[in-house]
């Protein structure tokens, strides 16, 4: 099925990030806020991670609200991060197993970005950034999180303006999986995958050699999209016979809850 088909513009958010990953608020508190402004249908997609999906298909059973479980997946594509949403998953057990090797990747990549803020005269530990990711999947806002409570810079932007962002000093590449595998990963789970925000990716014709690879859709609605760039994008969907997705990328309240560009 095409996700979106069926859904009116302005009803759904089908890229939101909660405390399960890098995202401010609980998935509880998730279908909170969607329920609150109106959305009708709403995918979580936390980073690596699928253990937010429960907690918010339980708290939706009370609301008209539509939960779909999904997941957002860091894969290598040759030199690029190439982030996989994952859409309509049947077999959340099996994806979050599969998913531990990269929350151990994760955590290795977390203790590299410590050791480079040492070298920069920024000390914190692994106990720091836990005050922020708990027990879940470590990102790197919680790290950006334990150097502003240090007081070493005065905010999460600065951190990645300066230090965290892709290519900074201190950022440190996740060694991941394929993007062959990450497709893989979701299909094995019964879910579709979706290349998201395709934005990053400047040339068409990398895109199309992703979709080669078995990708099912496209997020072509992204809080970062322009005009230009959605066009482009569903002139490529339906060329290839894709499926369209579109989310906000929610993780705070910065970024505007079921709005994005449509």
């Amino acid at each position: 099925m095409n996700i979106i088909n069926d859904l009116e513009p302005g009803t759904f958010d089908l890229h939101i990030h909660t405390s399960a990953s890098d995202g401010v608020f609980t998935p509880a508190e998730m279908v909170e806020k969607a329920s609150a402004i109106g959305l009708q249908t709403i995918a979580i997609t936390d980073h690596d991670t699928v253990a937010g999906v429960a907690e918010a298909m339980a708290a939706s059973q009370s609301t008209s609200l539509t939960v779909i479980p999904g997941v957002e997946i860091r894969t290598r594509w040759q030199k690029y991060n190439v982030d996989v949403l994952g859409y309509n998953l049947r077999d959340l057990l099996q994806m979050q197993q599969r998913l531990r090797i990269l929350h151990k990747d994760r955590n290795e990549r977390a203790r590299r970005i410590i050791d480079k803020f040492r070298q920069f005269n920024m000390p914190i530990t692994m106990e720091d950034v836990r005050q922020y990711s708990g027990d879940g999947v470590i990102t790197r806002p919680h790290i950006a999180k334990a150097i502003v409570a240090k007081g070493y810079l005065y905010s999460v932007r600065d951190v990645f303006r300066h230090y965290l962002g892709d290519g900074r000093p201190a950022c440190v590449d996740l060694i991941g999986l394929s993007l062959e595998e990450g497709i893989q990963m979701i299909h094995d789970a019964g879910g579709v995958a979706v290349l998201a925000h395709p934005y990053c990716f400047k040339n068409p014709t990398h895109i199309e050699e992703m979709i080669a690879l078995g990708l099912d859709g496209l997020e072509v609605w992204h809080r970062e999209h322009r005009p230009r760039d959605v066009n482009k994008l569903i002139r490529l969907a339906e060329k290839h016979h894709l499926f369209v997705t579109g989310g906000s990328d929610f993780h705070h309240n910065d970024h505007p809850l079921g709005r994005f560009l449509i």
